[in-house]
């Protein structure tokens, strides 16, 4: 290899290093417009603005620092009067990073109609207790089309300490939040959501939604290798006065629970 073929060929490597070498001032520069741009963000915006964020979230994965910073910057956000279309891009974001830091952050937006289904999408998935704990608190204090999702909330968090609070809407004036409760309470599936579930006389608008939460209940049950408590369940929903496919349905789970090992 001739000298001249040496020199061209380094000149190369530093040209392609230099073009994939990104200083970390300008990515911070990077983040920085681009919670400039966030703060101003709507329907219609340009994606590509706020994409450095996308990317500052990725990068943070296994950096608690930087976690924790961007979690911070993305909390106070939520806390500004930014638009619905950046608070909810917000919301997707600490659904992935979020701890227990931003739950009050997020929480405050539970009773908003426009941002209660985004807040609940961050909330479910933020894996600490103080996430579940905001929903089950903002219970009482929301109504309507909110309620029911902080319901169905708590039952996909499956939600043990909610079963009493649950189980107190089973009565509910609103027939769509009874059912909802019922629901969430078949999905939480444990010794106390069967029992709640048994001892509620449904009147015939319920019986349907509680009979579905009662075999719900007993695969949950059946799944955590809980058969006798499951098979109760099956026997139960198996009675004549039952319709006829709940019957069906609690017939094949209570075989299928006795055939298990």
């Amino acid at each position: 290899m001739s000298g001249r073929t040496r020199t061209m060929m380094s000149w190369l490597v530093v040209a392609l290093l230099a073009a994939t070498f990104v200083p970390v001032a300008s990515a911070d520069e990077a983040v920085d417009k681009a919670f400039a741009a966030l703060a101003g963000y709507d329907w219609g915006s340009d994606r590509a603005a706020i994409k450095p964020i996308d990317d500052a979230v990725v990068g943070s994965h296994g950096d608690d620092a930087a976690r924790e910073a961007l979690e911070g910057r993305l909390a106070e956000v939520l806390a500004g009067d930014a638009p619905q279309a950046a608070k909810d891009y917000v919301c997707r974001q600490l659904s992935l990073i979020g701890t227990a830091k931003c739950v009050p952050a997020v929480a405050a937006l539970l009773g908003d109609e426009k941002l209660s289904h985004m807040a609940r999408f961050a909330l479910e998935r933020i894996p600490d207790a103080a996430a579940v704990a905001a929903m089950r608190d903002a219970l009482p204090n929301v109504s309507g089309k909110v309620k029911i999702g902080v319901i169905n909330s708590l039952g996909v968090r499956r939600d043990a300490e909610s079963v009493s609070a649950l189980a107190g809407l089973l009565g509910d004036g609103d027939v769509q939040i009874a059912a909802a409760a019922a629901g969430a309470i078949g999905a939480i599936g444990n010794g106390d959501a069967a029992k709640a579930l048994a001892g509620f006389d449904a009147p015939e608008a319920l019986v349907l939604a509680v009979a579905d939460a009662q075999l719900a209940c007993a695969e949950q049950l059946l799944a955590d290798g809980k058969k006798l408590d499951a098979v109760k369940i099956y026997t139960a929903l198996s009675k004549p006065e039952m319709p006829k496919h709940i019957r069906v349905a609690a017939t094949r789970g209570r075989l299928a629970a006795l055939k298990a090992k």
